[in-house]
């Protein structure tokens, strides 16, 4: 699974450990972000990601600002584009189960690397999908 990743400049360190981790466990990461504390534009990141994403180049997103509020935004406006801010794993898998989104977005100032990487676990490596079904209830 290749798996996109974008941050702005006050999520530098955090997105470094993620794809840390999830090289570890064997996935592809493809940056999207910047390497650089200076201050940068965090919707292009988001429009980066959200684009590889529809696109199809990249399996899966996650977007790393302070809050994960604007970024998430961003890449909310590429069609296509399903992205959660989740704070906690539970929204978090709930959000891929029954909402079948496609980025999770979080923040650096919110939340540490322990919870960031429960998160991603419950969210993006737990595949399944309840998407089909919901869609079908309409």
């Amino acid at each position: 699974m290749k798996i996109g990743i974008g941050n702005d400049h006050a999520a530098v360190d955090m997105k470094n450990q993620v794809v840390e981790y999830l090289e570890g466990k064997g996935y592809e990461v493809v940056n999207f972000g910047t390497d650089t504390y200076e201050s940068c534009n965090y919707p292009e990141y988001g429009e980066k990601v959200g684009r590889a994403v529809a696109a199809g180049d990249v399996d899966l997103g996650i977007l790393i600002c302070g809050t994960g509020v604007g970024i998430s935004l961003a890449a909310n406006k590429v069609k296509g584009v399903r992205a959660v801010v989740c704070s906690e794993p539970y929204s978090a898998k709930l959000s891929r189960q029954h909402n079948n989104t496609n980025i999770l977005a979080f923040g650096a100032r919110v939340i540490g690397i322990e919870l960031a990487k429960m998160i991603i676990e419950q969210r993006h490596l737990d595949m399944r999908s309840l998407w089909q079904y919901h869609a079908n209830l309409e």
